[in-house]
């Protein structure tokens, strides 16, 4: 699997997993629990990673929703 987003807004994160749920791309939510591990002060993100085979139709998804701006840095340029 492949890391999609890393962010401390719960909103992107679920407006992501709506969009690729959606689409019928698999994904998981890493790290969505961690917030109770740290107090709640919002440092750890949480991650978005989709199978490797399904990463460019997930980028392009949320590159024309408005949010590629979030997705991490495809590290294969």
């Amino acid at each position: 699997m492949k890391e999609l987003i890393r962010s401390n807004d719960p909103v992107l994160v679920s407006f992501v997993s709506a969009l690729l749920k959606e689409a019928g791309i698999a994904f998981t939510v890493l790290d969505t629990n961690m917030s109770v591990m740290e107090g709640s002060i919002g440092v750890l993100p949480q991650r978005v990673l989709v199978e490797d085979v399904s990463v460019n139709k997930a980028r392009a998804l949320l590159t024309e929703a408005g949010v590629g701006d979030d997705l991490e840095r495809d590290d294969r340029s």
